[in-house]
């Protein structure tokens, strides 16, 4: 067996960039290499091929292993719902609903879940990325571990630690880890990597023996703040900036068209947005919580969302019902994405609670369709074409929600399984389930050359994705020791120093 995992001193310390960058570096040397996580705990997913749901980061780093996302790369997927409840996934499918006690509870029937996907990769792999989950200094999660030393220990896997040097401490952050790690935990770690590093490295090379000293385990490298990380989605919403140039333009001054995105607060799969983001044509304002939206954008865009329920009651908390409102009457457009586009309509009915307490709850109401939740949820992929432009698309879907009402019978898009979105009489507002279609190249120029703008013809998502990956890969090859690191052993012996 070869495998190394790879955890962090803390969530966003860049270990989803590094297992996509080795990843990628692997299968450049001809390994047969796949990428693992144990656990994961996301509202961004992707719609695997061959059916279930797991982490969209894991999807990143199976495309950049060269292999196909399948379920048993993140076998245990927990997407939060409300403040207390999160939907529990087991190997792509629906398992069930937490409560904030079954997060800390009892998880040895999933670790054998987890083992035995693991073993199915390692039996079929040269290599196995592994990547943890938050930081294994939370102690007091370790009893029930799944996610980082709980899984090391059991499958027998070594572990290189990642310090983020961007957010300060990281010399505490690494030496306080191994401090409160149980001593059979720490022996399991072979060594660390500094991540995010800007600046002269001998700067910090007296940084680097003090952990040394302090832990006994081997500096890796040093991994500079990579620019090409930009051009890949994030995991986390948390790792979305808040609303930027968001200030009324001057008289006459036109400027680029302006999208503005509520961050909604179950947002998922965020990364519709990216391909948008790299328009050089296209503002997007991302309005946080406590903003109002800027009257002065071009369009509404409401995003897809764990929660079509509770984030309608997030929206009018906000303020933003009357915004969105407000805009539409006035004129402007508004597009939703699968839950943004169900909140758009009149009701969402939910009679067997599938998203919180059984109830009815009104939409925006302007778009003449109902929602119903469904105890049987869709996902899958699907490809097809626009329905105003004939331009092919491409995405995939994950929802609850069953839509009727008379927008249905104005399409957006022709997919898989049918005919797919709604829009408005006037077709001024409008929304589809399909995740990911902005990334279809023609169909973005399409969409935007309809509400007036210039797309940049040499933008291809595809190809913007794989050669940030080579660029993240190259990265790596040059800061760290990867001979080293992916022949990495536990450590034989723990000393304190």
């Amino acid at each position: 067996m070869r495998a190394i995992m790879i955890q962090g001193t803390a969530s966003s310390a860049g270990k989803s960039l590094i297992v996509a960058g080795l990843c990628r570096l692997a299968a450049r040397r001809g390994l047969a290499v796949t990428p693992f996580k144990p656990q994961n705990m996301s509202n961004n997913a992707a719609a695997c091929p061959g059916g279930g749901e797991i982490g969209r980061a894991q999807a990143l780093q199976a495309r950049a292993a060269g292999v196909p996302a399948r379920p048993d790369l993140n076998p245990v997927l927990i997407k939060p719902q409300s403040d207390r409840t999160a939907q529990l996934i087991v190997r792509g499918e629906p398992y069930g609903l937490l409560e904030p006690g079954d997060y800390v509870g009892d998880r040895g029937g999933l670790l054998d879940v987890v083992i035995d996907s693991f073993n199915g990769l390692v039996a079929t792999h040269d290599l196995v990325i592994v990547e943890g989950a938050g930081s294994p200094a939370e102690t007091n999660l370790r009893k029930h571990d799944i996610a980082n030393m709980g899984f090391a220990r059991r499958a027998g896997v070594p572990v290189c630690i990642v310090g983020d040097i961007d957010r300060g401490g990281v010399i505490a952050s690494l030496v306080g880890t191994h401090a409160v790690l149980d001593p059979a935990d720490a022996a399991m770690v072979a060594g660390f990597m500094i991540n995010k590093f800007r600046g002269a490295r001998p700067i910090f090379e007296p940084g680097v023996e003090l952990i040394e000293r302090r832990t006994g385990w081997k500096c890796y490298g040093v991994v500079p703040w990579i620019a090409a990380a930009a051009r890949l989605p994030s995991e986390d919403a948390v790792a979305l900036p808040e609303s930027v140039g968001a200030t009324a333009r001057s008289s006459g001054d036109r400027g680029p068209f302006r999208v503005a995105v509520p961050l909604l607060g179950r947002i998922a799969n965020h990364d519709d947005l990216d391909p948008l983001l790299a328009e050089p044509g296209v503002e997007c304002l991302l309005v946080p919580p406590g903003r109002s939206i800027p009257r002065d954008v071009d369009l509404i865009l409401l995003p897809g969302t764990k929660s079509t329920i509770g984030d309608l009651d997030f929206c009018m908390e906000q303020g933003w019902d009357h915004d969105i409102i407000a805009h539409a009457r006035g004129g402007g457009r508004v597009f939703g994405i699968c839950g943004g586009m169900q909140m758009l309509g009149r009701t969402v009915h939910d009679p067997n609670g599938v998203d919180g307490p059984a109830r009815s709850v009104a939409g925006f109401g302007l778009l003449d369709i109902e929602t119903i939740m469904a105890d049987t949820k869709i996902v899958r992929e699907a490809a097809g074409r626009c329905a105003l432009s004939g331009s092919p698309v491409h995405g995939y879907e994950i929802h609850n929600g069953r839509v009727t009402g008379p927008d249905l019978g104005r399409p957006l898009l022709h997919i898989t399984h049918g005919p797919d979105g709604a829009q408005s009489p006037n077709g001024r507002v409008g929304g589809v389930h399909l995740h990911g279609l902005f990334a279809s190249d023609e169909y973005r120029r399409s969409w935007l050359a309809r509400l007036g703008v210039a797309a940049d013809p040499d933008l291809d998502i595809g190809t913007m994705v794989e050669e940030a990956l080579d660029e993240v890969a190259s990265a790596l090859d040059e800061a760290l020791d990867v001979d080293a690191l992916l022949s990495a052993s536990p450590t034989p012996r723990w000393r304190p120093r």
